[in-house]
């Protein structure tokens, strides 16, 4: 009898160990799996689960609309508009000082998505590369020593004029004085274009009015004076972008007009853009 009820209990307690066995090896498949689809939910989706990043070129020389600040970093209203689009719209924007001249190549060979550099859309410039629409309007203004003589654009036909090279002011002063003319002072930087006429290299400096006037106000001790002239048409900034990229323009064209609806570009700039 002994021995039976010692059988017994040894068939029940191997029994009851291979039940618990299978239990384990059950649960061990179950972690696997859920291991498993975690895995796959956490690597980016073939969707576009990524956000979208692109790169802007710029030449931060240009103050109030693109320059750098005390710490290195790009700043400006061009710069905050295009931050402002990005937050719009969904997506990551990296910033690179490039310069003027190089931007337009940068561009045309993809090395940047698209440029913001207080570029006015021109028809030249539209041949070459495709723009959104205008984010900010501009006009011309001549800069002049307080002590000149000079009241008007068409003064400026037979003077020494400064201005950045390959700029629309650098534009309208060849259409005055013609394209090889001599008494055309062409700097790499708008800063450097007014310098030169500060230093008596120049009779007058021409360029966009933001830029003009935001040297007259941070440089109050310099004796100058600005001149309007009505025959300065009104320019329309753009984002420029490789010819053919209609995605890209797409894209910012929709924060664009986000911003202009929302009122957030003109709090930007400090006025209506339509």
């Amino acid at each position: 009898m002994k021995k039976l009820m010692r059988f017994l209990s040894i068939t029940f307690l191997l029994v009851g160990l291979t039940a618990l066995l299978f239990a384990c090896g059950g649960d061990s498949g179950t972690d696997e799996e859920t291991s498993g689809d975690s895995g796959e939910t956490s690597e980016p989706s073939d969707s576009g689960g990524e956000t979208q990043k692109l790169v802007v070129g710029t030449d931060a020389t240009y103050a109030p609309m693109e320059y750098m600040d005390d710490s290195g970093e790009i700043v400006g209203i061009d710069i905050d508009i295009v931050n402002a689009i990005a937050e719009e719209v969904g997506i990551e924007v990296e910033f690179k000082n490039i310069g003027w001249d190089p931007l337009f190549p940068a561009v045309k060979n993809g090395e940047v998505d698209f440029a913001v550099s207080s570029i006015t859309i021109t028809e030249e410039r539209e041949e070459e590369f495709d723009f959104t629409d205008p984010y900010y309007t501009a006009n011309q203004l001549i800069l002049v020593p307080e002590d000149s003589d000079i009241s008007s654009f068409a003064d400026l036909k037979d003077k020494k004029v400064s201005v950045q090279i390959n700029t629309t002011g650098h534009i309208v002063v060849k259409e005055l004085q013609g394209e090889t003319s001599t008494n055309i002072v062409a700097a790499e930087t708008m800063p450097l274009a007014i310098s030169e006429m500060i230093n008596g290299n120049a009779d007058a400096s021409v360029g966009d009015n933001s830029t003009v006037n935001e040297y007259i106000k941070n440089n109050p001790n310099v004796e100058v004076t600005t001149i309007e002239d009505s025959s300065f048409e009104k320019e329309y900034y753009g984002l420029m972008v490789k010819k053919g990229n209609t995605e890209v323009v797409e894209l910012l064209n929709e924060g664009i007009q986000k911003l202009k609806e929302n009122g957030k570009l003109e709090d930007i700039t400090g006025f209506k853009v339509e």
